[in-house]
C-alpha cells in the first residue's frame, strides 16, 4: 500500500512513519521540513520509507509538493504537519496572527488533500485520515484558541470529504490524540506535565506509539468506518 505521511520525521509522525513502515509490504512517503537528520535515519532504518522535503510556509515548495503526489500516486493520506501553534489567550492574538495560522496550518492540509482526492478518485479507492487534538472534546485549555479552533476547521473539513466522496470508495477519518510528550509541546512546565498525570484516570499520558497504532487501524480497517473521529482521551474530558 503506498501511504503519504505529512509530517511524518519527528515527533508523532515519526512514530506513525516507523508503525506503518514496519510492514514491508507498505511503501511510506512522508514529508519533513527541520528535521533532516531525522528523515536520513528513517531512511536508514527502513528501505521502504522515503523523506520528502516539504515548507507549509512556502507556496512554491507546497505547489511543487502537489505536483510531484500524481508521481507518488497515494492509496492512504494521512494528514499530521503542523507548523506549530500559538499558546495565548484569544484576546491577545492578533487578528494577523490567526490569520497567517489559517494559512500556513490549515489551507496546506485542505490543499493536499485536494490533490488526494483527486488521485483517489481515479482509482476509486483510498483513505484520509487526519491528526486532530482531544482538545476539541470538552472545553480547550487557556491560550489554545488558534490551536483548537484550527482543528475544529479540519474536523469538519473530514466530515465533508467522508460524505462527498463515499460512493468512490474513499473514507475519511480523524484521530484526536490527548496530549503527548513531543516537540509541540517541549515548552509545557514540567509542573505542568506532573499535574495532569497526577489528574489523568491512568496516571500517565498517551504516547506517541499508542496513536501511530490507532493510525495503523484505520489504514487497515474496514471501509465502513468512515466519518468517524477517533479520540484517544480515556474515555475521559482529559486533553
Amino acid at each position: 500500500m503506498n501511504i503519504l505521511v505529512t509530517g511524518g520525521a519527528s515527533g508523532l509522525g515519526e512514530a506513525i512513519t516507523t508503525t506503518l513502515a514496519s510492514k514491508t509490504e507498505h511503501k511510506v512517503w512522508f514529508t519533513y521540513c527541520k528535521s533532516k537528520d531525522k528523515a536520513k535515519k528513517l531512511e536508514a532504518s527502513f528501505s521502504n520509507c522515503k523523506g520528502i522535503y516539504l515548507d507549509f510556509t512556502s507556496e512554491e515548495s507546497l505547489a511543487a509538493f502537489v505536483e510531484q503526489m500524481k508521481e507518488l500516486n497515494p492509496e492512504v493520506l494521512v494528514n499530521n504537519a503542523t507548523t506549530g501553534m500559538i499558546k495565548n489567550h484569544f484576546h491577545k492574538i492578533s487578528i494577523d496572527d490567526f490569520k497567517l495560522s489559517f494559512i500556513r496550518n490549515v489551507l496546506p492540509t485542505v490543499q493536499i488533500t485536494q490533490e488526494a482526492i483527486r488521485i483517489f478518485r481515479k482509482k476509486k479507492s483510498g483513505r484520509i485520515i487526519t491528526i486532530l487534538s482531544a482538545y476539541l472534546i470538552g472545553k480547550p485549555p487557556f491560550g489554545f484558541a488558534e490551536y483548537a479552533s484550527n482543528k475544529a476547521y479540519l474536523l469538519e473539513m473530514s466530515r465533508c470529504w467522508a460524505t462527498e466522496n463515499v460512493a468512490f470508495s474513499i473514507t475519511s477519518n480523524c484521530i484526536s490524540p490527548s496530549m503527548m510528550q513531543t516537540q509541540l509541546t517541549s515548552d509545557v512546565d514540567e509542573r505542568v506535565v506532573e499535574s495532569m498525570v497526577a489528574a489523568h484516570p491512568l496516571r500517565r499520558l498517551l504516547s506517541t506509539t499508542e496513536t501511530a497504532n490507532a493510525v495503523k487501524f484505520l489504514v487497515e480497517g474496514s471501509e465502513f468506518i468512515n466519518g468517524v473521529n477517533l479520540v484517544l482521551n480515556a474515555g475521559s474530558d482529559f486533553g
